[in-house]
């Protein structure tokens, strides 16, 4: 059955299964933006992801399970819910999928309590334009300011820059990954305020759909969150090929109904076993688990049962082996201080 698998979470680069692999979505998940062909470039993996990803280990990074529930979220062009204990590897996981799928950088929208669902979109900077316009205005001293016809006439779009989102929403043949990170500290309000969005694929730019039927502002110029112009028209944005979206949640609340069956659920636990084999090989190369046999050994130790975050392992061994020989007390002592429980009060 693995031959249906598009994404196989081996760390190898394998962007033509997209193409080759990965049939037309259902018709109720299909979208009709036009492609931005020969328009925009997409950026590619940047230092996020490789900080994340390390190099390719020769063991398998994820269970058979969590990468049929991946797939699954790809062939349905469905939200991928990520749930799991700090450490686990949930945001790691977006940028393993744009790694291995060859979709470019990853878009990340951290939220807070704060976070809005317009700030994921895009944003208006009025208040910039407004300056401008008083500096345009005493500059040429005619008064026009910085409307139409002004010698110093400055598009509105140089003032409208989109959100995580609101790119990964660009009309492209290939999705773009979005990282979604810790949903569930937002604010009671964003979770149904994505509903739409989510369920639509699309989204109107207030500011550019009052002038859109003026001359010259059909199609306007904005900038992206990845730093790069692209043109909108008429206003609005509707994607053609569903973003790749991976939403991760600790476990701080509970998401509404109508979210939640709009998305796949996928849990992560913490990685054990091969999986922790393979993250400490990504990150300082194969053998290390050998070298490290001990750290490991007490990483996985845990008294009140209690589960650690994936880094404090890594942090373990990175700190001994600048400051401590292999065999060393003082090397344990180290390693000790760094991968406190949990619950013990040494963190």
């Amino acid at each position: 059955m693995s031959e249906w698998l598009v994404y196989r979470g081996i760390g190898d680069p394998e962007p033509g299964r997209m193409d080759s692999l990965l049939p037309a979505p259902p018709k109720w998940r299909r979208f009709d933006g036009d492609p931005l062909d020969g328009v925009y470039e997409v950026p590619v993996i940047d230092s996020a992801s490789e900080r994340r990803l390390g190099k390719r280990p020769p063991l398998p990074t994820q269970d058979p399970r969590t990468v049929e529930l991946v797939n699954a979220a790809l062939y349905l062009r469905r939200p991928l819910l990520v749930t799991g204990d700090p450490g686990s590897g949930k945001s790691t996981l977006a940028h393993a999928l744009a790694y291995e799928l060859g979709l470019g950088r990853v878009l990340q929208w951290p939220v807070v309590s704060r976070t809005e669902l317009k700030t994921g979109l895009y944003q208006y900077d009025a208040i910039g334009r407004l300056q401008d316009a008083q500096l345009n205005r005493n500059t040429d001293g005619t008064g026009a300011g910085a409307g139409a016809g002004s010698a110093h006439d400055v598009s509105i779009g140089q003032y409208i820059r989109l959100g995580p989102l609101g790119t990964a929403l660009l009309p492209m043949r290939r999705p773009r990954v979005l990282l979604i990170d810790e949903l569930d500290k937002s604010d009671i309000d964003l979770p149904n305020d994505l509903l739409n969005v989510v369920e639509e694929g699309e989204f109107g730019i207030p500011e550019l759909e009052r002038i859109a039927d003026r001359p010259g502002q059909g199609t306007v110029d904005v900038l992206t969150d990845d730093g790069l112009r692209v043109p909108v028209t008429g206003g609005r944005i509707r994607c053609h090929a569903f973003p790749v979206i991976v939403m991760t949640s600790n476990g701080e609340r509970e998401f509404p109904a109508p979210l939640l069956r709009r998305c796949i659920h996928l849990h992560l636990d913490p990685p054990r076993g091969d999986q922790l084999v393979a993250m400490v090989q990504a990150h300082f190369g194969e053998g290390a688990e050998e070298t490290n046999e001990d750290l490991l050994a007490l990483f996985t130790t845990d008294d009140t049962g209690s589960p650690r975050p994936s880094d404090e392992l890594l942090n373990a061994i990175f700190l001994t082996h600048e400051v401590a020989r292999p065999g060393s007390p003082r090397r344990t002592e180290l390693a000790r201080l760094l991968m406190g429980s949990p619950n013990s009060g040494q963190r």
